[in-house]
C-alpha cells in the first residue's frame, strides 16, 4: 500500500512518462475505449436472450443446435417464425371447396417430429425467418442416386438464395424446399432421408451471404407454408379436371389397375411410382399414362359429372366408368426434353423479336421444348446459359439455332433477318415485368423503394413508348413476320404454338406440344407470391399507354392481322 508522498511521486512519474511518448497514451486510451465497448456489447446480448436460449448449445461458430432436453426449445422457433398453421394437402375438384368440404392434412415421410429442431438462426437474414412462408426443420443427408426430395430441381452457382428457392418450390406445391451445396435447390412431398448434424449444413449462399445453404451432400430443409389459394392449386398434383373417358382408354393410358379403397393419394403416388405425369381415377380403377392425341386434355367436361366418391375418401371424387377425373403428377414428363443443335448450319436466321419483359425468356423456352433445337441470342447472357439455353454462347450468325432473342428495333438489325417471330404483350404487364427484371433479375422483384421512387415514373416515361415503336418497327421493316400474342400463348399454347412451329419450318409433333403444355413453365416464370398490392400507373401514364396500344391495334389490323387482345386496355 502506497503511503500520500509516494502515491505522489508514482502520479507525476507517470504523468511526466505520458508526456514524453504521447502516443503511448493515445494507445492506451484507444485499448480502454475498445474493451469498454466489448464488455457493454456483451452485456446488452445477454440481456436480450429469450429464456429458451439455455436450451441450445453454441459451438465455436455461434450456430445454435438442439439440446439433449428435447422439445423445449419449440418456444425459441415460434418467436423466429410465424405460427402459421400448416395447410392441408389438397387433391379434390373446385367444386368440392365451394361446399367448404376441408381436406386431411398431409401424411408421410418423417415430419411428425420435424418441427421441433431448431434454425441455426444466427446465420439466417431476418425477412426469410419473419415472412411467415417457411420454416427450417433440419439439415438431412442427400444422395446423387437415392434423392432425399425428389421433386423438381434447378441450381444457380452465382445468385441462390433462400428465398429463390422457397418461392419455386412453393409456386409448383410442393410442400419442402432443401438447399445443398451453396447453389442448389431441390423441392419434394416428403423427405426420404435421415437427420444430420447442423454443423454439416455450413455453406453460405452464392448469392445470399448471410445464410446458409446446405453442405456437401446435406439439405438445409424447409416447409413451406402455403396459402391455401397455392395449396388448392396445386397440392401434390395438379388437377387437371373432369374428362370424358376416351374410346380406347387402354391404349390411351397404357397402366391401369384396380385399387382397393381408392383415393386421390393412392392413385398420384401408384402413378408416380411408375414414373407418368398423368393419373386418371374412374371408380375403382386408377390410370397412368401421358397426354397424347387420344386423350389431350383439351376438352373438360362438368366437374358435376365426376362427382362419385371415392370408397377410400369420403371427400374426394373418384370418377366413374365414364368420367374421368384426372391429376397430373410431379413426374416430368420426358418425351420434350431433349434439346440440340441443328444438325446442319441453317442459312436461314428467324428473329425471335419482343420488346423486353413480353416473355421472350418463357418463348424460348416452349420453342426449345416444342422443337428439339436450341434458340440463340443477339446478346450473350451468362445466367440463362448456366440455366441450360445452352444456344446463349453460339455467335447470334452461327445457324446453329433454331432462332435468335433479340429486343432490337432499328431498321439496320430488323433486316439482317430473314424471317422474325414477334412476340407482344400487354404493356401494362410487360412494363412491370421489364421493370421488375431489371432491379431485381430475370425471376426476382424491384424492392418498394424502386416502385415508390423516382425510378418507376422516369422507366414508364422511356420504355412505354419503346413498348409501341418495337412493335411499328417490326412491322415495317421485317421481311415476313408473325405476330404471336404472348396472352394467347398462355390461354391456348398447344394452338398458338403449334402455328410458330410451323412458321419455323418444322412438323408439328402434337404428342411433343402435348408433353410442353405440362412443362410450360418451366424454370423462368416470376412468381406471383409478391405481386404489388396496389396499381403503380397514375392516370396520367394511363393515358399515354393507352394511346399507344391504339396505334399498335391500328397498325396490326393494316397488315390484315388480328389487334391486340381485349385485356390490353385496363379495365
Amino acid at each position: 500500500m502506497l503511503d500520500g508522498p509516494n502515491m505522489v511521486w508514482l502520479l507525476l512519474k507517470i504523468q511526466r512518462y505520458f508526456r514524453r511518448k504521447p502516443l503511448r497514451f493515445l494507445s492506451v486510451l484507444l485499448f480502454y475505449l475498445v474493451a469498454g465497448s466489448l464488455v457493454y456489447l456483451h452485456t446488452g446480448f445477454s440481456s436480450r436472450s429469450p429464456a429458451g436460449s439455455r436450451n441450445l448449445l453454441v459451438s465455436e461458430r455461434g450456430m445454435g443446435v438442439p439440446s439433449s432436453e428435447g422439445g423445449q426449445g419449440v418456444g425459441v422457433m415460434r418467436r423466429v417464425f410465424k405460427d402459421t398453421q400448416r395447410s392441408p394437402r389438397w387433391h379434390r375438384p373446385h367444386w368440392m371447396k365451394e361446399h367448404g368440404q376441408e381436406g386431411p392434412e398431409r401424411g408421410g415421410g418423417q415430419e411428425g417430429d420435424h418441427s421441433m429442431r431448431l434454425s441455426p438462426v444466427n446465420h439466417r437474414s431476418t425477412k426469410d425467418l419473419e415472412d411467415g412462408r417457411a420454416k427450417y426443420i433440419g439439415c438431412y443427408t442427400d444422395d446423387t442416386h437415392n434423392r432425399a426430395l425428389r421433386g423438381v430441381s434447378f441450381f444457380d452457382y452465382k445468385k441462390m438464395t433462400l428465398f429463390r428457392c422457397q418461392d419455386n418450390c412453393a409456386e409448383r406445391g410442393y410442400w419442402y424446399a432443401g438447399l445443398e451445396f451453396g447453389a442448389e435447390c431441390y423441392c419434394g412431398h416428403k423427405i426420404q432421408a435421415p437427420n444430420a448434424s447442423e454443423s454439416e449444413c455450413n455453406m453460405e449462399c452464392k448469392g445470399e451471404g448471410s445464410s446458409l445453404c446446405g453442405g456437401a451432400n446435406r439439405l438445409s430443409i424447409y416447409r413451406m407454408e402455403l396459402s391455401q389459394e397455392s395449396a388448392r392449386r396445386y397440392g401434390s398434383a395438379i388437377f387437371k379436371g373432369c374428362f370424358r373417358r376416351p374410346e380406347n382408354a387402354t391404349l390411351a393410358l397404357p397402366i391401369s389397375e384396380s385399387i382397393r379403397n381408392i383415393s386421390v393419394d393412392k392413385c398420384v403416388d401408384k402413378c408416380t411410382e411408375k414414373e407418368l405425369p398423368l393419373a386418371a381415377l374412374s371408380g375403382h380403377q386408377c390410370h397412368c399414362g401421358f397426354p397424347t392425341s387420344l386423350f389431350t386434355l383439351h376438352e373438360r367436361e362438368d366437374e358435376d359429372l365426376c362427382m362419385q366418391r371415392c370408397t377410400g375418401e369420403d371427400f374426394e371424387s373418384c370418377g366413374n366408368e365414364e368420367f374421368f377425373v384426372v391429376y397430373q403428377t410431379q413426374v416430368q414428363d420426358h418425351r420434350c426434353m431433349e434439346r440440340r443443335f441443328l444438325p446442319t448450319r441453317s442459312k436461314r436466321l428467324v428473329a425471335l423479336a419482343s420488346f423486353p419483359g413480353a416473355g421472350n425468356t418463357w418463348a424460348r423456352h416452349l420453342v426449345e421444348l416444342a422443337t428439339g433445337y436450341y434458340t440463340g441470342s443477339y446478346y450473350f447472357d451468362g445466367s440463362l446459359y448456366n440455366k441450360g439455353f445452352k444456344g446463349e454462347r453460339d455467335h447470334w450468325r452461327s445457324g446453329r439455332t433454331i432462332c435468335i432473342k433479340t429486343h432490337e428495333s432499328g431498321k439496320k438489325e430488323i433486316e439482317a433477318f430473314d424471317s422474325s417471330v414477334l412476340v407482344i404483350r400487354n404493356p401494362y404487364k410487360a412494363l412491370m415485368a421489364e421493370f421488375n427484371r431489371k432491379y431485381g433479375g430475370h425471376i426476382g422483384f424491384a424492392s418498394q423503394a424502386h416502385w415508390k421512387g423516382k425510378e418507376w415514373p422516369e422507366f414508364v416515361n422511356n420504355y412505354a413508348p419503346w413498348w409501341a415503336s418495337h412493335t411499328l418497327d417490326w412491322l415495317k421493316f421485317g421481311k415476313k413476320v408473325h405476330v404471336v400474342h404472348f396472352e394467347d400463348l398462355k390461354s391456348e399454347l398447344f394452338i398458338h404454338l403449334k402455328k410458330v412451329v410451323v412458321f419455323l419450318g418444322l412438323e408439328a409433333s402434337d404428342d411433343r406440344l402435348l408433353c410442353v403444355e405440362g412443362q410450360k413453365d418451366g424454370n423462368f416464370k416470376r412468381s406471383g407470391l409478391r405481386k404489388l398490392e396496389y396499381n403503380p400507373y397514375t392516370p396520367e401514364m394511363r393515358a399515354t399507354i393507352d394511346g399507344l396500344i391504339r396505334t399498335v391495334d391500328s397498325a396490326l389490323r393494316k397488315r390484315n392481322m388480328p389487334g391486340v387482345p381485349e385485356d390490353y386496355r385496363p379495365r
